[in-house]
């Protein structure tokens, strides 16, 4: 059930952001411009400037803070770093390479373009390394060419992962791009209305909901929240309230969603 598993976590992270743009194309909103610039301003400042951070402060392979062992001090840099990164990133994409473009059609694109490419990277990237471990260790190949490199007991930790995981488990995985995409582009048009408008202020608001909405993910991972169907459950309403935002801030945007 994992290759199948894998196989839609990596259709649904394909297939619904390619969809958007292709539907966004059809309806004329869609900029390929801004869209390309969320999509780089994702990949500098989350995988990039985000990480290295990471690098500095985490302990490796746990979830911890360096010097120290508190769980609430992880939570709360965890939850702020990805906002603080992603936001400003945002607003140095609006603010100087988007100078002329800058309508609703554009935050929406931008939105595309930068959780497009996380869900890629997440979705479609990790639903791929699955299939190619599933595959080799169902042909044998695994136990001949990658466990002798591995730790003791990693490479049994791999394969019991990898073939027993819940189908369910690869549904949710996909669906849970797909709240992030939502949301995403939510925060997009929030920053991008801040710096139509010349208020900063939007920025710290993009940044302080991006920061609660990756507190209770951050619990999970550090074991204090257990039961990943809380935490999903949250993320679906967030992505609710991001649509409603979506919709309603349009008008914002003045007549056709362009920038006065």
């Amino acid at each position: 059930m994992g290759m199948i598993g894998a196989a839609v976590q990596l259709a649904i992270s394909l297939l619904v952001p390619v969809g958007l743009a292709w539907y966004g194309r059809k309806k004329g909103w869609l900029s390929w411009k801004a869209l390309g610039v969320g999509a780089v301003v994702f990949l500098v400042f989350s995988q990039v400037l985000e990480k290295a951070l990471h690098i500095a402060v985490l302990e490796p392979g746990r979830p911890a803070l360096k010097g120290t062992d508190s769980v609430w001090l992880f939570v709360l840099y965890a939850a702020l770093a990805a906002g603080v990164f992603e936001e400003l990133g945002r607003y140095v994409g609006f603010r100087w390479l988007l100078k002329q473009h800058r309508g609703y059609g554009d935050g929406l694109s931008f939105g595309l373009g930068h959780g497009g490419t996380e869900a890629v990277l997440l979705g479609v990237v990790g639903a791929v390394n699955v299939i190619v471990l599933a595959s080799l260790i169902q042909s044998g190949s695994f136990d001949k060419t990658i466990a002798p490199s591995l730790p003791a007991g990693q490479a049994e930790l791999i394969k019991e992962q990898v073939l027993h995981t819940p189908f369910a488990m690869y549904v949710l995985g996909g669906l849970e791009r797909l709240f992030a995409l939502t949301v995403h582009v939510a925060l997009s048009l929030l920053v991008l209305l801040g710096v139509r408008q010349r208020q900063f202020r939007y920025v710290l608001y993009a940044i302080l909901l991006h920061a609660a909405m990756d507190v209770l993910p951050a619990l999970y991972q550090a074991k204090v929240v257990k039961n990943i169907w809380v935490v999903e459950g949250v993320l679906l309403i967030w992505a609710v309230a991001a649509v409603s935002f979506i919709r309603r801030i349009k008008p914002a945007f003045g007549q056709g969603g362009e920038e006065r």
